[in-house]
């Protein structure tokens, strides 16, 4: 990994539902890939200044990947409202094109909780993606939310899994059997006493992140 320093850039992007408010860390000059970073659910507090997605931030800016995080519509300064994670599925599209535009080298998607499984369901199926991360899926919510991870089970692209072993919206057993209908290649760690927002284990769940990148070859195009 190398160390690079990173200028943050604020900015609007022009999405489906009006603009959205985002922010861009430079990465650099000969960089291999972008990387976008999804948030969890805003009607819970997610905002793309969560610890999880600053952290998953720092760990693929510190390759040398801008990396582009945005707030849903109806989140901070971000036009529009809450759409129940339909709506947000097109946020990340849009977002994708910009990064795409705005690059044009291959594309990392990570995503945190919420912000795991509309990003991963609009990634998935975009060629200009080429791995996939998924922090916290939540694969058990507490409410009426249940999120389809089926179309992973045909997606190929390399993809990372990082959980808490004790995470209240992704038991273990639960999180194992999902993971183990998705194609391969996938790797699934689970940080040891982290719950689902990785508390005192942020660290931890970076330098897994930073270590599958490496494992995968990533930084190599």
């Amino acid at each position: 990994m190398q160390a690079t320093s990173s200028s943050i850039r604020s900015l609007f992007l022009n999405g489906p539902a009006g603009q959205l408010e985002a922010l861009l860390n430079s990465g650099a000059e000969n960089a291999t890939y972008a990387a976008i970073v999804c948030h969890p659910h805003p009607l819970f507090g997610g905002t793309m200044h969560n610890k999880v997605v600053f952290h998953a931030m720092k760990a693929l800016n510190g390759f040398g990947f801008p990396v582009l995080r945005f707030n849903f519509r109806g989140t901070g300064l971000s036009h529009g409202t809450h759409d129940y994670g339909l709506g947000e599925i097109e946020d990340v599209r849009m977002a994708l094109e910009w990064l795409d535009r705005e690059f044009r080298l291959p594309i990392i998607f990570a995503g945190f909780s919420f912000g795991a499984a509309v990003g991963l369901a609009a990634a998935a199926e975009d060629d200009r993606v080429k791995a996939l991360i998924g922090l916290g899926l939540p694969v058990a919510p507490v409410d009426e939310r249940n999120y389809d991870f089926e179309f992973l089970a045909s997606c190929t692209k390399p993809k990372l899994f990082v959980s808490g072993s004790r995470d209240q919206f992704g038991p273990r057993d639960k999180l194992e059997k999902t993971i183990k209908s998705f194609a391969d290649p996938k790797k699934l760690v689970f940080i040891n006493n982290a719950d689902h927002f990785f508390e005192g284990r942020l660290r931890e769940m970076r330098e897994a992140i930073e270590a599958w990148i490496e494992e995968v070859g990533i930084v190599e195009v």
